[in-house]
């Protein structure tokens, strides 16, 4: 018995001391790749011959070669073929079909196109290419939806324009139209590159555009009274867009000393821009621009990103049939956004039509996310009980756990490869049915990955498993915290999932850190106010050090609002700003959620309030309603209480 355990001791610490070794090839593999050393690439390769990572051996030999003509393209298509359940071969395809495209073999290229799972938009261009080279008269009409756009497109998109333009199927009204696009936007380098399509009597005078970027205002009053072509007039709208995104009433009151050298069309354009710029800063006087822009030409067309903050500022106003009319001028792909769906059946309610607005209520409120649980109130229902829920069996998980990409992510996440290990993760599971995510999510759970184990529960679609949606880690650690702090765990841990998916270490690239994303300014300022004698910034990342500071300045934001939303739109963006978010008048807390003016809080603020309901629900807490949590802000003048 004794030399079986001996050697069953041998035996277990020859593995680890192999899967290390091999660990230690995998680095030094990837250092020697980086350097560009074939010799020391081919030996940790061979290497690496039947180990879980074996793929990025084969992918660092090959990968130099693609560039080489003598290159067989069998020895390209075997090794997609060998490693189809990597992202390497989908990586390394990519990567090949840029080379074809550029080196124009097309038949190849045709051959191999249709594999290719992730296409950026220069293999879509380079596809047209091939098209067109191949004869293909529809290519015309795809590629001309490219064109408009802001940004600066790859080489293989501007060789088709170039034949676009050649062909009279982009004219030089389209050419305007994007240039315009550049500007706004603050493209300026893109807009430099799109004005050498316009022949040289009509181009933007560069020189004029670098003025009007520098200093718009300065550039507006010299150049104001030599405002006389087409040219002239984009660099001059160009600097009022500009103006306006610095100083809203500055732009205001500017505008009428250079209005009379527009045309109808173009005092609508910077009017839709006021009125935008306006609606994003919450000012009421958003609408009366977007009115005064309709007045001044009927057609002017509004983006589904400027109807929605139209729509925004409707809400605000409380203006329910222009929330309507708003929604229903959007195109048929953003109505069918949950957040619209919302706000369309709430204003046919607000009008009395019960039973359109329950309509789109009813299979609205069976999705799980925000809008669905304020739609099930809307129908008498505060979050109704979870859907069945799949459990897999051990045999299941471990045989998930057995699968190549699967192993290889775990693999990574051992080496610390984060990116490497989400890549193969995410691969992996792409195709997965129900059971398959859940015991893949299991998988990620027991291992410690819990972003991964929700990101990968999140993406069921008939069977859940919402104790695996909604994790909650550190329990044992959280409840004293929780008591010294009196705060409400479901909302602690609805912040906590969506700060960081409870990767400890988590580091964002503004520098907050760990489980709750603790900036170290706000983490000194916490432990000076706790007075944490023993607090160093090194142990931010410490789960009970962050969390003990994290939930301080939790209760900090709550104590000065009284409202979990509020708090944690605090938490996000800091408490100015939530004051300065009020309105004259109270507010339902759903449409202040709604008009947040950055994204990003106003996106962080819903998934948080969303994610503490389910947190209350699993943990058998008493269940309040969504618009309850959210409750009614105050106006900036005062606290007044209102009813819902």
């Amino acid at each position: 018995m004794k030399k079986l355990l001996i050697g069953l001791f041998l035996a277990t610490t020859s593995t680890a001391t192999y899967a290390a070794a091999r660990n230690q090839d995998f680095l030094a593999l990837k250092h020697a790749y980086q350097a560009g050393n074939t010799a020391r690439v081919n030996m940790y390769a061979q290497r690496l011959r039947g180990h879980v990572l074996e793929p990025y051996g084969a992918y660092y030999q090959l990968r130099p070669q693609l560039w080489n003509p003598k290159l067989s393209p069998d020895t390209v298509k075997q090794f997609i073929e060998k490693y189809h359940d990597s992202p390497l071969s989908d990586r390394l395809l990519g990567e090949w079909l840029k080379v074809l495209g550029w080196t124009e073999r097309w038949d190849l290229f045709a051959e191999n196109y249709p594999r290719m799972v992730n296409k950026d938009v220069e293999l879509v261009c380079y596809s047209l290419q091939q098209r067109l080279a191949g004869g293909d008269p529809t290519v015309y009409k795809e590629a001309f939806p490219l064109w408009f756009n802001a940004r600066e497109m790859p080489h293989s998109c501007n060789q088709i324009f170039d034949v676009l333009i050649t062909a009279g199927t982009l004219t030089d009204d389209d050419i305007w139209a994007r240039l315009r696009l550049a500007l706004e936007s603050g493209n300026v380098s893109a807009a430099k590159r799109i004005n050498e399509y316009l022949p040289k009597n009509q181009r933007l005078n560069e020189r004029n555009l670098n003025a009007a970027t520098e200093n718009p205002l300065r550039y507006l009053e010299r150049h104001r009274r030599e405002i006389k072509t087409r040219s002239d007039r984009e660099i001059a709208l160009f600097a009022m867009v500009r103006l306006l995104r610095s100083g809203l009433d500055q732009a205001h009151a500017y505008w009428p000393r250079i209005r009379d050298r527009f045309g109808a069309p173009d005092q609508a354009y910077f009017l839709v821009q006021l009125a935008d710029q306006g609606a994003r800063r919450l000012d009421p006087r958003a609408l009366q621009w977007f009115g005064e822009a309709a007045n001044t030409h009927k057609s002017v067309p509004l983006t589904d990103a400027q109807l929605g903050w139209k729509t925004r500022t409707a809400l605000r106003a409380g203006d329910w049939n222009l929330v309507l009319d708003t929604i229903e001028t959007m195109s048929a792909a953003e109505q069918k956004e949950g957040v619209w769906r919302y706000w369309k059946a709430r204003a046919l309610k607000a009008k009395g039509k019960l039973k359109e607005a329950n309509a789109i209520l009813a299979p609205l409120s069976s999705e799980h996310h925000f809008y669905g649980q304020l739609a099930e109130e809307e129908l008498g229902v505060t979050i109704g009980a979870p859907a069945e829920s799949f459990k897999p069996t051990a045999k299941e998980i471990s045989a998930m756990e057995r699968t190549p990409g699967i192993a290889r992510a775990l693999a990574f996440y051992n080496l610390d490869l984060r990116s490497e290990a989400a890549q193969e993760w995410i691969w992996a599971v792409r195709k997965f049915d129900d059971h398959e995510l859940l015991a893949a999510a299991e998988v990620a759970r027991r291992h410690g990955h819990y972003d991964r184990a929700i990101n990968t529960a999140d993406r069921t679609v008939q069977r859940h498993d919402f104790h695996l949606r909604f994790l909650a880690p550190h329990r044992d650690a959280m409840r004293d915290i929780l008591k010294q702090q009196e705060l409400d765990e479901a909302w602690v841990y609805g912040l906590i999932r969506q700060e960081s998916r409870f990767v400890s270490d988590a580091k964002s690239s503004a520098g907050a850190m760990g489980l709750m994303q603790l900036m170290p300014g706000t983490a000194k300022w916490a432990s000076k106010q706790m007075g944490l004698r023993k607090y160093r910034p090194s142990r931010v990342t410490e789960v009970n050090t962050n969390l003990t500071l994290g939930t301080y300045y939790m209760k900090h934001v709550l104590s000065l609002f009284d409202n979990q939303s509020l708090a944690s739109a605090a938490y996000n963006a800091g408490p100015s700003r939530v004051w300065q978010w009020r309105d004259e008048k109270p507010l339902e807390g759903a449409i202040y959620a709604e008009t947040i003016p950055f994204n990003e809080t106003r996106d962080y603020v819903k998934k948080v309030m969303s994610n503490s309901m389910y947190y209350a629900r699993n943990f058998g807490h008493q269940v309040k309603a969504l618009k309850q949590r959210l409750g009614i802000v105050s106006s900036r003048f005062g606290s007044e209480k209102v009813s819902e």
